[in-house]
């Protein structure tokens, strides 16, 4: 005896239902977090400290003057940006600019950006941060009374860590809180790049699962959320196809039983 199609679209229903169920349950998972968290508290602006700010009264000099010297090391092809920072109480320039001999020797890895610190007040150049330099900046811009566990210097992070598509090299300094809050500094910036707690790690974590992107965990291009789009609105619709199908069966059963009587 043929099989009808009232079974084959149950069957589909039913094995797209298991499949997608799990991953279904994790969106409604995600999005619950997502909802209910305080973005605040994810980002850790509670325990951010603001920036201190720069006298008035400072005399600064050109950003070219650094550029000058730094173009006697390494011939810089576009300056990127310049920007006016406080370090321990002193005026610096940031500098990002690109190194054309660097792109040159490196044509694959893209246009890359050198980082550079000077004296905005001399135009001298100055090394990037040292060990304990990063951490007195991560304690000052870390809000309470901070007591470092861990630090370690990163000088490359993978797609699924946390300090993932950030300026490198840095400084991972983990202070002894409830949130394991780590604080990532950039010598070569001389600034804090991110701060990191557990709710953003959980919030990074269900992120991943929503996103279905389980190598970068951002693209929501992929094309695993994609087929399982497709998937979901298959199940959906095989859903209502059932439900009318049914509906149909039973008014028909109905009418016969009535007729029958």
């Amino acid at each position: 005896m043929a099989k009808s199609k009232h079974y084959y679209i149950r069957k589909t229903h039913r094995w797209l239902g298991v499949i997608l169920g799990i991953q279904f349950l994790l969106w409604t998972i995600g999005g619950l977090y997502f909802s209910w968290s305080n973005i605040d508290e994810v980002h850790g602006d509670f325990q951010k400290k603001p920036a201190p700010l720069l006298s008035s009264n400072i005399s600064l000099v050109s950003p070219s003057i650094a550029l000058d010297t730094i173009n006697k090391f390494h011939r810089i092809d576009s300056v990127v940006s310049v920007h006016l920072i406080e370090i321990f109480g002193k005026p610096f320039y940031q500098i990002s600019c690109i190194n054309a001999t660097n792109n040159k020797a490196n044509p694959k890895h893209g246009m890359q950006v050198m980082n550079y610190l000077a004296n905005a007040e001399t135009g001298q150049l100055r090394e990037p941060l040292t060990k304990e330099e990063a951490v007195n900046i991560a304690k000052m811009r870390f809000n309470g009374e901070p007591k470092v566990t861990t630090v370690e210097y990163l000088t490359s992070a993978d797609s699924h860590h946390e300090y993932r598509e950030s300026p490198l090299p840095a400084y991972a300094i983990t202070f002894e809180h409830p949130s394991t809050t780590t604080v990532y500094v950039a010598t070569e910036l001389g600034t804090v790049q991110k701060f990191r707690n557990n709710k953003w790690r959980m919030f990074d974590f269900l992120w991943m699962m929503h996103t279905m992107d389980y190598e970068s965990r951002d693209y929501f291009g992929n094309w695993l959320l994609r087929a399982f789009s497709v998937f979901g609105l298959v199940t959906v619709l095989s859903g209502f196809v059932l439900f009318f199908i049914s509906s149909k069966k039973r008014k028909k059963k109905s009418f016969n039983f009535t007729t029958l009587n």
